[in-house]
């Protein structure tokens, strides 16, 4: 029996940006839109986080909401909040809220609010749903928003469409095919390798990565960075390849996962585009939490599980300060010098902390998952640990070269203020509290992330019977073995010692009275 939360923290969480949806879509003021996406948001993350209190006190892997409408309906634990999605949830919503807080007004018009909230409810619902098919389904509705934007912009959706399309058509078509006859579902080769090809897909491992930088250059930034930020992509992995699988699946996308790290990385640090460097600066990171989730040792699982909540939190500060600066300038450019830290200090700063974060600087949220990924890496496999190294290196070579093109350089020139305003202040202070709070303070997240390495490890390696021992007849000439002096000489002096005689308890009674008569202790 699963435990049960004291409140409907899930349906809610996923219902509110729904209404919220509705209610923008009525409205066609693009400043009231904000307002009532922005009152959805706080309220969601409320709920999230209400949501992850309440099961951090109930102390048990995984648990559903009280009142359970969807459970009712479908007689099944559909929504169900554990260890794993358990700080993803509130992540999320964090990052939406943030992004809906800071677009600013020159952005209204081209930023749907509408689908913003759709999209929240919908990769909310995917994060905290267990039911494989339920994953498939809100996966598949997830690509419609973005795919919507791409056609009201008149940019291409070929190439969008043709990898999502196929994605999900891969999913479907191996779930079928997992076999349910026996105690556990079971892979074939053929349903396996549809699976695993589904999910690189979706999580843009290279060569399958074409649908990522053709989004990123196509669709607004805002629209795009909300899309990879959750990384369902892992999450379908953990949920409809670990279980499922053989071990050559997981190990195939393990290794192609480190080669995407580190051509990502390679390839960040050579772009001239802003949007394109950020595109395979998530790629190499998001690559990273894959490879990691194969590694076999819980400091090297929990690192990982530790880099996926750095990488959200930290990645998703810097697209969004990414965002900003475009808001201001228009499309940057990494061939020349833009000089913007007179005019954005503040945005300057958490371009660069958010940045060092996510490659694992010290005093970071970054810094611990990046070392325990490195370190179970290398008591695994060293080269593997090495691979992700060289990952960092060339990630942080590259955050460092698009700072200095467009903080640094001949101060930008214009008459318009160009100063941060105050909902990018405040979305400003709050990641910097989080970045370096979990940086300075991880000792509860390393602990949330450790329990849930742990039990995935228990999934990974299911419990084995251990067979009754043995017992082997023995030989008659055991019998006539030779005892060694020391043994043979003590077991002849038992044997000559003369054995107490028994008595009968009428004798035994007569010799305790006349102890007690006697008075003798």
């Amino acid at each position: 029996m699963i435990p049960e939360l004291h409140f409907p923290w899930l349906e809610c969480s996923i219902l509110l940006p729904l209404l919220g949806a509705v209610a923008c879509g009525l409205l066609r003021d693009p400043v009231r839109s904000q307002r009532v996406a922005v009152i959805c948001g706080v309220l969601t993350l409320f709920c999230t986080t209400g949501e992850w209190l309440d099961f951090a006190m109930i102390g048990s892997f995984e648990a559903h909401d009280h009142w359970d409408v969807v459970q009712w309906i479908f007689h099944k634990d559909i929504f169900v909040i554990d260890e794993l999605s358990a700080p993803l949830l509130p992540l999320t919503s964090l990052l939406y809220l943030m992004t809906m807080v800071s677009t600013l007004r020159t952005k209204l018009g081209r930023f749907s609010f509408g689908l913003t909230l759709a999209s929240e409810a919908i990769a909310l619902g995917t994060l905290s749903c267990h039911s494989p098919w339920g994953i498939i389904l809100l996966m598949s509705l997830s690509v419609v928003p973005p795919w919507l934007e791409l056609y009201r912009r008149g940019a291409s959706t070929r190439v969008f469409s043709i990898h999502m399309g196929l994605s999900v058509i891969l999913l479907v078509i191996g779930w079928s095919l997992v076999d349910f006859t026996g105690d556990q579902p079971r892979a074939s080769l053929l349903s396996a390798s549809l699976l695993t090809l589904a999910v690189l897909l979706r999580a843009g491992v290279c060569p399958l990565h074409p649908w990522m930088a053709d989004l990123f250059e196509h669709a607004t930034l805002g629209t795009a960075l909300l899309f990879v930020a959750p990384m369902t992509g892992a999450y379908a992995v953990m949920h409809l390849v670990f279980p499922v699988a053989p071990a050559w699946a997981m190990q195939s996308i393990a290794v192609l996962s480190l080669t995407t790290a580190v051509y990502a990385a390679g390839m960040a640090t050579i772009q001239t585009d802003a949007r394109r460097f950020f595109c395979f600066l998530f790629l190499s990171h998001s690559s990273l939490v894959l490879s990691g989730l194969e590694i076999v040792t819980t400091i090297g699982l929990t690192g990982a599980l530790c880099v996926w909540i750095s990488v959200g939190l930290s990645l998703g500060g810097f697209g969004l300060t990414l965002r900003s600066m475009e808001s201001r300038i228009g499309r940057i450019s990494l061939k020349r010098y833009h000089g913007m830290y007179e005019h954005t200090p503040t945005l300057a700063g958490l371009f660069l902390l958010t940045g060092l974060a996510s490659i694992g600087f010290p005093g970071t949220i970054g810094f611990i998952g990046m070392e325990l990924l490195v370190e179970g890496a290398v008591d695994v496999y060293p080269l593997v640990g090495l691979a992700v190294v060289v990952a960092a290196a060339l990630n942080s070579i590259a955050i460092l070269r698009a700072y200095f093109r467009i903080f640094t350089g001949r101060k930008f020139e214009t008459s318009v203020m160009l100063r941060s305003r105050p909902s990018e202040r405040f979305a400003v202070t709050v990641l910097t509290i989080l970045v370096l709070g979990g940086g300075l303070w991880p000792q509860p997240g390393v602990a949330s992330r450790h329990h849930a390495a742990e039990a995935l490890m228990k999934l990974r390696r299911p419990h084995e019977e251990v067979a009754p021992p043995v017992i082997e007849p023995q030989d008659e000439e055991a019998e006539d073995e030779v005892l060694p002096a020391e043994t043979a000489k003590q077991h002849a002096e038992n044997q000559d010692q003369p054995t107490a005689p028994q008595r009968t308890p009428t004798e035994l009674r007569d010799q305790v009275a006349l102890i007690q008569v006697r008075g003798d202790p």
